[in-house]
């Protein structure tokens, strides 16, 4: 092997195995440098499994449901264990796909922990390797509060490995993880508190979303428990208790989960060989060809700290080599109309601006339409009074473009695709109300909206 690359990308996640198999497409001589199993955070301990992890948990609601349509069900118990070994299986499965394919692109892997050298060069297990082009992809990892006793907990990372569900558990935070988290182990038979510093949840995103949210939780049994500064973790007898700053204990728990936030995968890196600039939190900032302030040094994914969600680190990076291989000058990814999905219970789907983001910016100039039903799929059950959908289109100007679109409920997490095209595309309310809607369906609501 020529230790001399066109593109050395560091870090074998999603973003990072996008940029590289993409370059290598053009005829570009790649590698890619991995310590870990391939496939980053969202493959190993984040997306994929939790979304298995969440599949189990909706079938546990469905199964709850099935005597109102006349099945005689009765369930015994839940095996964690198994479900466990089966997800554990089909990771190993994903990461010997994603090995394959580096070798069917003739992307050379290299196995170790890189650290720069100077702006050209790294060195992996003492072997130097140099290349035109340097992609940082190192991912980030989750963050664990410097408290006392704060080992006494466990991040997203320990809850994969978790061997049988906690019968008592405490989840410290309020965004993406905690609230996936939260949902999850109460289906699946976990008597869960969710530990919230403020008053809300999912606070970056809309008012409407979050509010629903904390109902559909605590009418499955969550506790929701708010203004919780924590500021240490103690065990006794094999129970694990949490202290606030303000002198409350809560617990006992068998489990206290951290999703307080995520950090980047910099410290190791020597980035001070190479003058690459980071922020205050150790963020990698680029602009919009994901370049940093070193010329052939860019950065892709969780590192920048910019919308740290799979598709768009994998976007970024195809992106990356279309303009650095593939003759495309122009290229690079808008970060506007993102759409994303919270795995919640019930599932929550998001694009654009919030109401309070559109008010804030436009003013008087924005309409808001809503819609709140119970769907059919309840239609038989006495939760008819518990699981709501709602939605809400927020539009702009007097042709009223649509530049926000907020959804909580069962459908969520698929229907919002389609729409996220269409208004990326520019669409407006007069388009919707144009479609036909697909009846029965909670997605005919979005069209149906007055």
């Amino acid at each position: 092997m020529n230790n001399n690359f066109d593109l050395i990308v560091v870090g074998g996640g999603s973003g990072g195995l996008a940029c590289a198999q993409r370059a290598a497409e053009y005829g570009a001589y790649v590698a890619v440098v991995e310590q870990a199993p391939l496939g980053g955070t969202c493959v190993n301990v984040g997306c994929v499994p939790k979304k298995i992890m969440w599949y189990a948990a909706q079938h546990s609601s469905q199964i709850n449901l099935a005597s109102d349509y006349g099945f005689d069900v009765t369930v015994q118990s839940h095996n964690w264990a198994q479900l466990k070994k089966h997800r554990d299986a089909y990771i190993e499965h994903l990461n010997d796909i994603y090995e394959r394919n580096l070798k069917n692109r003739k992307v050379h892997l290299i196995r170790g922990s890189a650290k720069f050298k100077n702006t050209t060069t790294i060195s992996v297990n003492g072997i130097d390797y140099s290349a035109e082009r340097i992609v940082i992809a190192s991912g980030g990892q989750p963050i664990i509060p410097e408290l006392e006793g704060s080992h006494l907990g466990t991040d997203s990372d320990g809850f994969f490995a978790l061997k049988e569900c906690p019968s008592r558990v405490a989840i410290v935070g309020s965004g993406y993880i905690a609230v996936e988290f939260a949902g999850l182990l109460s289906a699946l038979g976990a008597e869960v508190s969710l530990l919230i510093r403020k008053e809300s949840l999912l606070r970056s995103f809309d008012d409407m979303l979050s509010e629903n949210l904390k109902t559909a939780l605590a009418h499955q049994g969550v506790k929701l428990i708010d203004k919780v500064i924590p500021f240490s973790l103690e065990k006794r007898d094999n129970d694990c208790y949490l202290n606030s700053v303000n002198k409350k204990q809560y617990g006992p728990f068998d489990k206290i989960i951290w999703a307080v936030g995520r950090k980047p995968n910099t410290s190791d890196l020597n980035l001070s060989s190479t003058a690459v600039l980071t922020d205050q939190d150790d963020f990698i900032p680029v602009d919009k060809y994901q370049k940093t302030n070193i010329e052939n040094i860019f950065a892709i994914g969780d590192v920048t700290g910019k919308n740290a969600l799979t598709p768009v680190a994998i976007a970024a990076g195809r992106r990356l080599s279309d303009r650095l291989f593939g003759n495309m000058p122009g290229r690079y990814l808008e970060y506007h109309t993102i759409p994303t999905v919270v795995f919640s219970h019930p599932p929550i789907g998001t694009i654009g601006l919030t109401e309070l983001e559109a008010r804030e910016k436009y003013g008087d100039r924005i309409k808001i339409y809503t819609s709140s039903f119970t769907p059919m799929l309840y239609a038989l059950s006495d939760q008819t009074d518990k699981v709501l959908t709602s939605m809400k289109l927020v539009t702009l100007g007097e042709e009223q473009k649509v530049i926000g679109c907020h959804i909580i409920g069962d459908g969520a997490d698929e229907m919002l695709q389609g729409f996220a095209v269409a208004i990326r595309k520019g669409v407006t309310k007069k388009d919707l109300d144009d479609t036909i809607a697909i009846h029965p369906t909670s997605a005919e609501e979005l069209v149906t909206m007055r």
